[in-house]
């Protein structure tokens, strides 16, 4: 485990409460996101907080290091040693045997921050006085990823019962939830908290490397490369929009395991000079702020971040009908939601790239939709749930 647990560099106050956040990696990723906005804005005057990862790796660990403690079971470079805690960890160990040996201690209040492994853990805590709280980011009733931590279904349902609180981050969410666990009562709905005064500030920023050409409209998608987010299902529908004549191109802010599968796809259909992967940045911002429409593709969400900071930011959203979708934007009233299917994307898509007046009348809903989203209300609810 990391050492720097044992110097704890934001200990200096007392009669702090003590806060754990235990999550996978700090990955590139909506919740590693929102992890990174809550531990940067929380009141560190109340809270002493230490950010925990199974891997030591992930986007976000330069700026978590910064304001609260780090430490990580598995370092990053891989040892014999290393190689083996992490086959001990994932595959071998009970979730009780990994908690009591990697797991930090004495803390007030236990976070698995995300569901899934994080969660099957912090469920074996042996900490009798803490408060236990998992956060669920995922609609697992569409989208049940979280197999893959547990040995059954039954296992994971076990888990939940012992967290004294299960915060979802959308009602789809909380409703999806209820469904698979009907014996739970200890729900409740806490939107992601979004740093709106900084995502306006830094949509000041330049843009550079991008594939913005006169006369076409520019759309923007932010997000992992993954199957959930649908970037293998969008890549042939832009294919098509190009073929058919409409003039737009596509930019696409974010990394992940299908970059290359989806590389091969726009090479082989010469999709070069409309599309482009441009990686992860950690200012999307200015990029989103200087395109036309924002496009969400996905499969499955809990509640989307990046939808959240593009309605902060004044730009049209089209998105398939995923968890808390309706939540940010109505039925229809500040952005256009079409089924989750390939044939409703492409002509929601179609419609707005043949109607200029109707990018622009969403954009003034956009701006008005953006003004909602405020970090300090979000900030409180979640500080009065760890008090």
């Amino acid at each position: 485990m990391n050492s720097d647990l044992g110097n704890n560099r934001f200990s200096h106050i007392s009669s702090r409460r003590k806060i754990l956040l235990f999550i996978e990696s700090l990955a590139g990723g909506g919740a590693e996101n929102v992890l990174t906005t809550l531990v940067e804005n929380i009141d560190k005057n109340r809270f002493d907080v230490t950010v925990c990862t199974v891997v030591d790796t992930g986007v976000y660990q330069d700026r978590i290091s910064l304001c609260v403690n780090y430490c990580s079971i598995i370092k990053k470079s891989l040892s014999l040693f290393g190689r083996l805690k992490y086959k001990l960890a994932y595959s071998i160990l009970p979730p009780r045997f990994v908690y009591r040996f990697f797991v930090p201690k004495g803390y007030d209040v236990e976070i698995a921050f995300i569901e899934g492994y994080a969660t099957r853990i912090i469920s074996a805590s042996t900490n009798k006085h803490s408060r236990k709280i998992a956060w669920v980011h995922t609609d697992l009733l569409n989208n049940h990823w979280t197999d893959i931590a547990y040995k059954s279904r039954s296992e994971e349902s076990e888990a939940y019962t012992k967290f004294d609180d299960v915060v979802c981050v959308s009602e789809n969410v909380l409703n999806s939830m209820s469904s698979i666990n009907p014996s739970l009562h200890n729900l409740k709905v806490i939107y992601n908290p979004v740093d709106d005064v900084s995502i306006r500030e830094k949509a000041k920023g330049t843009v550079v490397d991008s594939m913005f050409i006169e006369g076409r409209i520019k759309l923007v998608s932010v997000g992992r490369l993954v199957p959930q987010k649908g970037y293998d299902r969008l890549l042939p529908i832009l294919k098509c929009l190009h073929d058919e004549g409409y003039p737009f191109v596509m930019n696409i802010l974010g990394e992940g395991p299908d970059r290359s599968e989806l590389e091969r796809f726009i090479s082989s259909n010469e999709m070069e000079s409309y599309v482009s992967l441009m990686g992860f940045t950690s200012n999307p911002y200015s990029y989103v702020k200087a395109s036309d429409l924002f496009v969400c593709s996905s499969r499955s969400e809990g509640y989307s971040t990046a939808v959240t900071e593009a309605l902060i930011l004044g730009l049209p959203v089209i998105t398939t009908l995923c968890s808390g979708m309706k939540e940010l934007l109505g039925d229809g009233e500040y952005g256009v939601i079409v089924d989750n299917d390939d044939a409703s994307l492409l002509d929601g898509l179609r419609r707005l790239l043949s109607d200029e007046t109707m990018i622009n009348n969403y954009r003034k809903k956009s701006e008005i939709r953006g003004k909602d989203f405020s970090l300090e209300r979000q900030m409180r609810r979640i500080e009065g749930l760890l008090e």
